[in-house]
């Protein structure tokens, strides 16, 4: 039988991709202004955060009995990298904490449905 997406599942799946992008987008932006922004804490958490975006992503496309592991993983990630870029007084950081918070919410609700399934 084919893999089903829900729409709840296709909008997580969409969040973390966003959120892959805008961490990816952040960490060229970072790199270009230097100084604190710079810094490798801050750019492996932006790295960090894209890549299980993407991992969680996947596992969702692949219909993974996995996903909700990577979902949970990724929420906290999410919300961490969240915090980090809430440090920065700059409109692309503000953007990024906002889409990682998305992210995280949708992540946590994919992770909470096969917790409480």
């Amino acid at each position: 039988m084919p893999h089903q997406i829900s729409d709840r599942m296709q909008e997580c799946i969409d969040r973390c991709q966003s959120c892959q992008e805008i961490c990816l987008e952040s960490i060229s932006h970072c790199l270009e202004l230097g100084g604190e922004h710079a810094a490798a804490e801050h750019i492996r958490m932006l790295m960090a955060c894209a890549e299980i975006c993407d991992t969680s992503a996947r596992f969702m496309l692949l219909g993974s009995q996995y996903h909700a592991r990577t979902c949970e993983v990724c929420a906290e990630v999410c919300e961490a990298c969240a915090k980090d870029c809430d440090r920065f007084d700059d409109d692309l950081m503000k953007r990024c904490a906002d889409v990682c918070r998305r992210c995280a919410e949708s992540c946590r609700e994919m992770a909470g449905s096969r917790a409480r399934g």
